[in-house]
């Protein structure tokens, strides 16, 4: 499981990114690009990481599921998963 730091940092980037969306897109538009330089560098949204809902974990993100593939597969076992189940032949 990741660090609670790494977690709360990243929720913390998903609302500035939120947050200034709309000032970001016109000030792209206009070509200020010393204004936009100067808005907060976390706002940006090239510094978003897609990590797993339960455990934080960056890297096997499923993007469908918003969870790593490991976790994917306990739920899917444990039938937490709606429509998705183990395949048997």
């Amino acid at each position: 499981m990741a660090k609670l730091s790494i977690i709360v940092r990243q929720h913390k980037r998903e609302k500035l990114i939120e947050k200034y969306k709309k000032k970001r897109e016109e000030l792209k538009n206009s070509k200020d690009y010393l204004a936009l330089d100067k808005l907060p560098k976390n706002s940006s949204p090239v510094r978003h990481r897609n990590r797993c809902a339960i455990t934080g974990r960056p890297r096997g993100y499923l993007r469908k599921f918003g969870l790593c593939m490991s976790v994917f597969r306990e739920c899917a076992s444990n039938g937490e998963i709606p429509g998705i189940t183990k395949a048997s032949w």
